[in-house]
């Protein structure tokens, strides 16, 4: 977040830029509390909170089924543990699944994969592939030159297997296949900013994991509540780390943000294959609007830490903001003191609680600092920032509109339109003209991954007036989603009824 007052802070993240043919690398992340945008009309199965982009919510078990066929194929550089024993399971059925998949919508032919290899990022005596030598490099590739898919089975799987289960390295090999398939049909080439192959790759990963969550798949299964959750963190541990203006060329030579990849990933899982194809430069900008990528600069020509306090005045400048924005007929008290009696109608929740019977937001400024406060991988979620509290916020907010408008607040309805008319809200915060005091509350780049992370981590931003949430967190990132593209916040009324 940025204020006109510029009194904010947080360091970017810029890490090294890495170069291994095609990458995608992941990071260790627990999934710690509660268990944008679709092109085009959706159906409304899909807005349905018993479903999960169109399939049924399950619970069911997910990983490797019980009668799963042992896996084929030749590992090179293989140690014939069973880290490389699941990449390579996860390989026959990426294949299998292009086999069935690939025409008529692709151009080409499908051929599979010729050669796999495995590495140990903690070996400095491992192989050399692709040209590069892995010490150190928890990745995965595909090298189109040597037609060769090869993997960290030291620390990239198995880090993805302990914390977001078998699936997760499923959704690892079948991003990587995803790069061979654009090989073979010729959809992306060289001259091509790498975030188009990343998204492409991303989007065909969305498609095979369908697959599997339809019960297609001879080797996994997937429930798409907790299951489907799992893999879409999982995901999120590989987005870009957040750029300054002098990374400018990494907005479309790098991977994507949280949301560009979360967003791709659930067009492929909606959308299928078709859908993936067309991904190209313009699509993924039109995607991404007017959303900040890139850090700026403050008036003393210092980098913008995209932070900002979490305190009495930011929260009277945001509610200040919202008020404007939304314009209530009653607009909400807000106070930083605990109500002298319970709510009658409502359970207190994290962060902030709204009261429907006294139409007050009550703001719990302790926990929203420790909610809003920096954090990553090391403290046990996967992003953390102010605007992780900030939305909460948002979605306390959004909860005193509905009420205004009789709508239901304690139904899984009500938590779905809850995310997305906190979307809605976030994505008017790019510009923000600033209050009579001067101060202002506007997006900076890493919000957004703070808010996707967010959903993931808690469910907060999409929870009812009792704060209770949807039990999957692909349905609750859709419809926050959804908020960011809409022109009209009626729109999270209609989809979420």
């Amino acid at each position: 977040m940025s204020r006109t007052t510029l009194d904010g802070a947080r360091e970017s993240v810029s890490g090294g830029k890495r170069w291994v043919c095609v990458v995608i690398a992941l990071s260790v992340a627990v999934l710690t509390a509660c268990s944008p945008a679709l092109q085009g009309e959706a159906k409304s199965i899909l807005w349905n909170p018993d479903n999960v982009g169109g399939l049924p919510l399950t619970d069911g078990p997910s990983g490797i089924r019980s009668d799963a066929p042992d896996p084929e194929g030749r590992v090179a550089y293989s140690d014939g543990g069973s880290v490389d024993r699941l990449g390579m399971l996860a390989v026959n059925d990426a294949e299998e699944f292009w086999r069935a998949n690939y025409s008529p919508t692709l151009e080409g032919t499908f051929a599979p994969v010729e050669n796999y290899a495995s590495w140990d990022s903690n070996d400095p005596n491992g192989p050399e592939l692709c040209g590069q030598n892995g010490y150190k490099s928890p990745n995965a590739f595909f090298c189109y030159p040597l037609d060769l898919m090869a993997w960290d089975r030291g620390v990239l799987l198995p880090i993805g297997q302990k914390y977001f289960g078998d699936l997760s390295v499923a959704s690892v090999i079948a991003h990587e296949y995803g790069h061979a398939v654009q090989d073979m049909a010729d959809i992306v080439d060289r001259s091509d900013p790498t975030v188009i192959g990343e998204q492409q790759a991303d989007c065909f990963a969305g498609t095979y994991i369908r697959w599997v969550a339809e019960g297609k798949s001879p080797r996994f299964e997937l429930n798409t509540g907790e299951g489907l959750t799992k893999v879409l963190a999982s995901i999120l541990t590989s987005r870009d780390p957040v750029w300054n203006e002098e990374d400018q060329e990494m907005v479309t030579e790098g991977h994507g943000t949280a949301l560009d990849r979360v967003t791709a990933f659930q067009m492929g899982f909606v959308e299928g294959v078709s859908a993936c194809a067309r991904i190209d430069l313009e699509e993924i900008e039109t995607r991404r609007g007017d959303l900040p990528i890139l850090l700026g600069t403050d008036d003393s020509g210092a980098d913008q830490t995209g932070e900002v306090p979490i305190n009495q005045k930011l929260v009277d400048t945001l509610i200040g903001q919202l008020n404007r924005q939304f314009t209530p007929t009653t607009p909400p008290t807000v106070s930083t003191q605990p109500a002298a009696q319970p709510c009658p109608d409502a359970k207190p929740t994290l962060v902030a609680s709204y009261c429907p019977s006294t139409n007050t937001i009550t703001v719990d400024m302790p926990a929203m600092q420790k909610f809003g406060a920096v954090a990553d991988i090391e403290q046990g979620v996967l992003v953390q920032g102010d605007n992780t509290a900030i939305s909460v916020l948002i979605s306390r907010y959004v909860l005193a509109l509905q009420h205004e408008r009789n709508a239901s607040l304690d139904d899984a309805a009500a938590s779905l339109r809850t995310a997305c008319l906190t979307g809605f809200a976030q994505r008017n915060m790019v510009e923000v003209e600033p209050l009579p005091s001067g101060s202002s509350i506007t997006l900076t780049a890493g919000d957004m991954d703070e808010a996707v992370a967010g959903l993931l981590n808690n469910g907060l931003v999409a929870s009812d007036v009792d704060g209770e949430t949807v039990p999957a967190g692909f349905s609750r990132i859709m419809a926050f989603r959804s908020g960011l593209l809409d022109t009209d916040g009626d729109a999270c009324y209609t989809r979420f009824p």
